[in-house]
């Protein structure tokens, strides 16, 4: 089982910090992160899919960022 440490930060609130101990606790928090990344993907498919003109917008506005950093 995983370390867990209470501290005070700078502002005198309570934090507490987790220090892996093992490399399934590694593991675990690989799984747990692709598991909230494929989440977040979806979540960003269905809004594109509820709101194309936001979408469509967001597109553009991507498109002229990338232009404005591009050099020849």
């Amino acid at each position: 089982m995983a370390k867990t440490q209470r501290r005070e930060t700078p502002r005198g609130e309570r934090s507490s910090t987790h220090e892996p101990s093992q490399p399934d606790n590694q593991s675990e928090r690989l799984r747990r992160r692709a598991a909230f990344l494929r989440d977040l993907a979806e979540a960003r498919e269905l809004r594109a899919r509820i709101r194309p003109r936001r979408t469509r917008l967001a597109r553009l506005r991507d498109a002229l960022r990338r232009s404005t950093y591009r050099t020849s």
